[in-house]
């Protein structure tokens, strides 16, 4: 997994490529959590993403809830098998996405 930020004025553009899994978690809660102070809203491209798991639905899960006090997160370009996933899951009643 690859993870590419963009800071606009406080708006953080966050691109993932590759799985997000139990391996690959850890680095891109990092990878949020150190732009937290930084912005106010952050938006996930999830074009390039093929997989998430329970580890991974966690971290978002995270991010979610420290952002809704800020100025909230969406996540775009979700794929067909992502959605699902969201949506077996219940997280497309709590994540924004577009």
């Amino acid at each position: 997994m690859t993870v590419n930020k963009e800071n606009n004025n406080g708006s953080l553009a966050v691109s993932i490529n590759g799985r997000i899994d139990t391996t690959t978690a850890p680095a891109l809660e990092e990878e949020l959590k150190s732009s937290f102070d930084s912005c106010s809203d952050i938006t996930l491209d999830f074009a390039n993403v093929d997989y998430i798991s329970s580890a991974g639905l966690r971290v978002l899960l995270s991010a979610q809830k420290t952002m809704a006090k800020k100025g909230g997160m969406k996540l775009k370009n979700v794929s067909s098998e992502i959605m699902e996933i969201f949506e077996v899951t219940g997280f497309s009643d709590i994540l924004t996405i577009e």
